[in-house]
């Protein structure tokens, strides 16, 4: 199997979690090609992953495997900047929500194999959940040796382009919501009696089974819910639905193509 060179255009959060991935896995590349203008950004990256190479976008941009690893606002205007040095066999894979793979395709016209995939955090780990698109020309042959790169990440799946924002409020930023009650969770057992450790043992046990007792029981949710007939903060359920239903829906408008 070929051997890929990536360039990641952008160097923050999920390159950092994607060089990761490949790193628990053992994955060699023959280059690795990182580009940002934070010096202090693509340091931290170097410190931690030596393999990579530090250098301007327009060498990121010229690799096998050519990663969009920005935000949406500056996407278009860096492509405009590095689209004379992608080449036309390349593979190029945005990380965004929002920029649609018609509007990659307006800057890099001489490009036939594009994707788009959501990223999740918990790739960091190998145990991402993925959804990929790719442009309809995609290549064949190379988009099976894409998926096989991309597993590496964890569950990676095949979607159409108009469901990836979609996944990005359900999953992508879905621990985001969650993380920091658990985190309060643990402080909560601390103050109450438990070790440090024991509190963290029972949050993350106690969450593993209830998430599978929610999707794998057979149960309806309402009668999950009603398993457990003392509800502390039943109270203000009705606050919290509506602060994901106007924060998550709200944000699921700013973020679609």
């Amino acid at each position: 199997m070929k051997m890929h060179s990536l360039g990641f255009i952008g160097g923050g959060r999920i390159t950092r979690i994607l060089l990761q991935a490949y790193s628990n896995k053992n994955v060699k590349f023959s280059n690795v090609v990182v580009a940002d203008p934070n010096n202090d950004v693509t340091s931290n990256l170097k410190s931690i992953y030596p393999f990579i190479k530090v250098e301007d976008s327009s060498i990121a941009a010229s690799q096998d495997i050519v990663f969009i690893s920005l935000h949406p606002p500056v996407i278009i205007d860096t492509l405009e900047l590095v689209k004379n040095y992608v080449r036309s066999d390349a593979t190029v894979i945005s990380l965004a929500p929002k920029i649609s793979i018609a509007k990659i395709l307006l800057k890099l016209p001489q490009v036939k194999n594009i994707a788009r995939l959501i990223p999740n955090a918990t790739s960091y780990i190998n145990d991402g959940y993925n959804p990929v698109c790719f442009s309809s020309g995609f290549d064949k042959a190379e988009k099976e040796s894409v998926m096989d790169l991309l597993r590496n990440l964890g569950h990676t799946f095949e979607v159409a382009e108009e469901k990836l924002e979609s996944y990005a409020i359900v999953s992508a930023m879905l621990p985001t919501y969650f993380w920091f009650q658990w985190n309060y969770m643990e402080e909560i057992g601390v103050k109450t009696g438990l070790t440090k450790t024991e509190a963290e043992e029972a949050v993350h046990q106690t969450l593993l089974a209830a998430i599978n007792l929610m999707y794998t029981s057979e149960l309806r949710p309402e009668e999950v819910i009603d398993l457990i007939p003392v509800k502390p903060i039943g109270e203000h359920e009705s606050q919290i639905a509506e602060i994901f239903k106007t924060r998550l829906l709200g944000l699921f408008e700013k973020i679609k193509p």
